[in-house]
């Protein structure tokens, strides 16, 4: 039991959903939710965001609600408690993806503490980034953060291979933007601008104009026939450092592990000043996500494709607030 006080329990808990709602999610759709008895949180998903065409299993919803039980087992840290989680612990509620239970007390690292000062300021980049290099030491660095999760991040270094994942991300969109009911399940995410909505992705969050990286990776058309996005000068033209995060399942828990993998290193990078921008496209095709788990990613199953660069840019936020998402 922890001897701390009730209410700084309840401070804790607080603080580490108020978190929880910080965490990437695919086309910002936030789509968890939560509750509380006593000491335990518990973590579900809120099926009503699922992307049921290009998401039909749930692996991406549950990527996302494993990134943002990642921050309240970072928060809980640094609030003085050592969380205690069970992953997917009743079969009978599919629903449930997580407990979360206060445990002893516990002083949190100087590591703990710089990831959750970056929960609140990191951000999902949409376009190209700066010439300036990602260090090498950074990237091993975020390998090994992965690796702590229980997941593989890749860095992808011949040239032929990035320019097979460019290929495979361009198809896949090529594909999608014909694609009548997908293109309404992303248009679902779009936020207009003015728009007062606190999820989806902003109109001010991707470039009018996709970036023109070498290799070309496209984004999402979030815009779709409207001159939405921003027009300002790009910062630079660089692609970045292309990588892959695989797990060696493709199982539920696998997920909800990538998604706490893919948070701890994206708030590492973070911190050092590096962001990602995501590519996902191949990865909702079956055929061309298994193209990649045998050609690239050596059995592994890939769960996120990215780019990781430096950006001077800076978009608000847009988050739920608590009583939205708290039952």
């Amino acid at each position: 039991m922890s001897t701390r006080t009730a209410a700084e329990s309840t401070l804790a808990i607080r603080a580490s959903l108020e978190a929880a709602t910080w965490a990437p999610s695919v086309h910002n759709s936030q789509p968890w939710s939560f509750a509380v008895s006593g000491d335990e949180i518990s973590v579900r998903a809120d099926t009503d965001r699922k992307l049921r065409y290009s998401d039909p299993e749930g692996r991406q919803l549950l990527i996302s609600c494993g990134a943002a039980l990642f921050n309240i087992r970072t928060t809980l840290r640094c609030r003085g408690f050592e969380p205690v989680v069970q992953v997917l612990p009743d079969p009978e509620r599919p629903a449930l993806l997580a407990t979360v239970r206060l445990g002893e007390s516990v002083t949190a690292d100087e590591h703990t503490k710089a990831l959750h000062a970056e929960i609140e300021r990191r951000r999902t980049h949409r376009a190209a980034f700066t010439d300036l290099p990602v260090p090498d030491r950074l990237v091993e660095a975020l390998v090994q953060q992965a690796a702590a999760e229980g997941a593989r991040l890749t860095p992808v270094r011949a040239a032929h291979a990035v320019r097979v994942v460019a290929a495979l991300t361009e198809a896949a969109q090529n594909i999608q933007v014909q694609d009548r009911v997908l293109n309404l399940e992303v248009i679902r995410w779009a936020r207009p601008p003015g728009s007062a909505r606190k999820d989806g992705v902003p109109a001010d969050a991707y470039p009018a104009d996709s970036a023109d990286t070498d290799p070309r990776f496209p984004q999402r058309d979030y815009a779709w026939r409207h001159d939405w996005g921003t027009h300002h000068d790009t910062e630079g033209s660089s692609t970045g450092v292309v990588a892959l995060l695989t797990t060696s399942g493709d199982t539920r828990t696998a997920w909800i592990a990538a998604g706490q993998a893919l948070q701890r290193f994206l708030l590492h990078a973070s911190a050092h000043g590096v962001s990602a921008a995501f590519h996902t496209q191949a990865l909702e095709m079956p055929h061309l996500r298994e193209f990649l788990r045998q050609e690239l990613c050596s059995g592994q199953y890939p769960q996120m494709v990215m780019r990781l660069g430096i950006t001077f840019s800076q978009q608000a936020a847009v988050r739920r607030s608590l009583p939205d998402v708290v039952d």
